[in-house]
């Protein structure tokens, strides 16, 4: 069982920037050991959760086209936290973001969400 916990959201204007925080517990060994990867979603008001961006145990990144050069995905595995840097921000990025653990156990996945964290852009 692995429990994420977000925080880091907020108001901004914008162009501005906000750093989200995903901090993971539960598991035996930590980020680096249990949890295969781990990515951030987000949700829109009325619209569905969509991947923005996923960070594998061996450092791959990726990132989903209306964020790339914005956001930055990145962890520390000593504190079992991933990070979101989110630079340049738009009243698009306006959304509920989430962080979800994906981790394989005897073949099989599972994947854990976390509370969600409100982001609000300002024009």
């Amino acid at each position: 069982q692995v429990q994420l916990v977000e925080s880091g959201g907020g108001l901004v204007q914008a162009g501005g920037s906000l750093r989200l925080s995903c901090v993971a517990s539960g598991s035996t060994s930590g980020i680096t050991t249990d949890i295969n990867e781990i990515a951030w979603y987000r949700q829109p008001p009325g619209k569905q959760r969509d991947e923005v961006a996923s960070i594998q145990k061996i450092g791959t990144t990726n990132y989903a086209y209306s964020v790339k050069g914005r956001f930055t995905i990145s962890r520390d595995n000593a504190k079992n936290t991933v990070y979101l840097q989110m630079n340049n921000l738009k009243p698009e990025d306006t959304a509920v973001y989430y962080c979800q653990a994906r981790v394989i156990i005897g073949g099989k996945w599972y994947f854990y969400w976390g509370q969600g964290t409100q982001v609000t852009v300002s024009s």
